[in-house]
């Protein structure tokens, strides 16, 4: 039990001592975390989850001794922060266990494969001969399941799509367990070499067959969308750690009317540029303004300098000179492209642009997908001050707080500062109101079409004809965005978090800036110093808000 001795020994000593911050706490519980994840790191074992269960049960009782009243005030930020945390992470091995029991008939083989990768990882010695028959017993079992599936081995298309992904993690490990020993242990290698290869062949067959007969895409169809739709009631759970206090259906409420608020935008910069109400005809003029193929890096790097020189000219933040010196640039591979449409940013802006190996109706979609419009309302989203700026300062500014993080935070910031220069007319023309709307239309449609999704109400397909008929995508972006948050890289409140995010830095933006509370830098510059955390804590920090150690979202921003 040293790791929970140490945590116990980095909280603070005596309710005298008012610590300024949790940091050490924090940190250990980290390093401790982290460890136990590398060591138990096969999702599928009953091992790790009961270890983690463990952990973060002694954990929760270690901060529940502290006297939270005796605490400055930001080690009860911290503290709040740190209790959110446990308390998410352990539902979400409840909620894990839960969706491994519904795929589970499908891969009863799971277990002996884990506790190979579990035996070696506790240095026991094997037995080559045992070892031997734990993979013909492997092979008979997948030769006796495949026939059944579709037939008396069924499951839902989504729960077909789980147990694929999961046989693909359970091949991962077996190669691993075997390439621990091969060659190292000569009668292992005796005993197991052929009994590993046609295993591994078997796994594949198996995977590829569940793919086809359960979730009815073809094995080597490398384009399919599937996703996992969690339901509303995980949806409620995530929000709920999320601080923010809306249900689904308020949410999509609140993007109708954000949308709504577009559209009618969308008209009006129509009509400056000679279209009527016909947004979509005048969108279609702005795709069409691109520069030229190998001209994007240097009409990134003007739209870089212009968005510092406004936040400059306008004292809106405080921008260190090594954070404009410090940004990279890169280009995407068309590979890259399939799931990322446009261009990514942070420390490194990653260039999504036509290449030579494209055909010609991807290098067209490419261009006009990334036209000068679209990339002037995003550069400053990706680099300054969005996420460049984010990471630069959190870098520096109370890191022990970035595992705390959230999209919420990091997401919202940047199009919050979509919103904020919309006001200050950072636009000069029709075309460029009209590449913002684009980018804020997109926005309000990912918290209908991943919200929809996840609820039941839409499949991935009426996800992507959504995107082209309400957003006006390019079909193969619309594609890529939907791939891109279905996949699995991504949680299932991230595609809303932009436009919910933005819409609370807003909200504070109104209530302490407009209010004459805090000046532009004061509340920019206080923002980024307190690192990344539900948007619902900073609003806390930034008005002094009076914590409990149940703090809980209240705020209808």
């Amino acid at each position: 039990m040293l790791p929970l001795l140490l945590f116990v020994a980095a909280m603070p000593k005596s309710t005298n001592e008012a610590p300024a911050n949790l940091r050490e706490t924090i940190e250990v519980f980290r390093a401790d975390e982290s460890g136990l994840q590398r060591v138990y790191a096969q999702p599928l074992s009953e091992n790790r989850r009961e270890r983690l269960r463990a952990f973060y049960a002694d954990r929760l009782k270690a901060l529940q001794t502290l006297d939270f009243g005796a605490l400055g005030f930001d080690a009860q930020v911290d503290s709040v922060l740190l209790r959110n945390y446990i308390e998410r992470e352990s539902h979400q091995l409840e909620l894990d266990a839960k969706e491994q029991a519904r795929y589970a008939p499908l891969i009863p083989f799971a277990k002996s494969i884990v506790e190979l990768e579990e035996s070696r990882r506790r240095f026991e010695e094997p037995d080559p001969e045992k070892a031997a028959g734990v993979l013909n017993a492997l092979i008979k079992t997948l030769k006796e399941l495949k026939p059944q599936l579709g037939e008396k081995l069924k499951a839902k298309k989504y729960e077909g799509n789980q147990a694929f992904l999961a046989i693909r993690g359970l091949r991962n490990t077996l190669k691993s367990w075997f390439e621990y020993f091969n060659g190292y242990n000569p009668m292992f290698t005796w005993w197991c070499a052929e009994p590993f290869k046609l295993a591994d062949a078997e796994l594949k067959s198996y995977s590829d067959a569940v793919r086809e007969k359960i979730v009815g895409v073809k094995a080597d169809d490398e384009d399919a969308i599937v996703g996992n739709p969690i339901g509303r009631e995980a949806l409620i759970a995530e929000l709920k750690y999320e601080l923010i206090p809306y249900t689904p259906e308020e949410l999509l409420k609140i993007a109708d009317r954000e949308y709504a608020w577009c559209e009618k935008e969308a008209k009006r910069a129509a009509h400056d540029m000679g279209y009527g109400d016909d947004w979509k005809k005048a969108l279609e003029r702005v795709k069409n303004d691109h520069v030229a193929p190998g001209e994007q890096p240097e009409y990134i790097r003007f739209l870089a300098n212009e968005a510092v020189d406004f936040l400059e000219a306008h004292d809106l933040i405080t921008v260190p000179e090594l954070a404009k010196e410090d940004w990279r640039m890169e280009m995407m591979s068309p590979e890259r492209q399939r799931v990322n449409p446009f261009f990514l940013g942070g420390e490194s802006i990653i260039v999504s642009f036509p290449t030579d190996t494209m055909t010609h109706e991807e290098k067209l979609m490419s261009l006009r997908a990334n036209n000068k419009h679209f990339s002037r309302a995003t550069v400053f989203h990706e680099l300054i001050p969005g996420h460049h700026l984010q990471g630069f300062m959190n870098a520096r500014y109370k890191p022990y707080r970035r595992m705390f993080g959230t999209p919420f935070w990091t997401e919202g910031w940047a199009l919050y500062w979509e919103m904020l220069l919309w006001d200050l007319d950072f636009p000069k023309t029709p075309e460029n109101r009209m590449g913002m709307l684009f980018w804020r239309m997109h926005r309000c449609a990912r918290i209908i079409f991943s919200l929809k999704f996840h609820l039941g109400e839409m499949t991935p397909q009426e996800c992507i004809d959504f995107l082209v008929e309400k957003v006006g995508h390019e079909r193969a972006s619309a594609e890529g965005e939907v791939r891109r948050s279905f996949n699995g890289s991504y949680p299932p409140l991230y595609q809303l978090a932009y436009m919910i995010g933005g819409l609370q830095f807003r909200a504070m933006h109104k209530e302490l800036v407009e209010s004459g509370k805090m000046t532009n830098r004061a509340f920019h510059d206080a923002i980024l110093h307190e690192n990344n955390m539900p948007v619902e804590m900073v609003r806390a920090i930034l008005t002094k808000q009076k914590l409990t150690p149940d703090f809980h979202s209240i705020w209808k921003f």
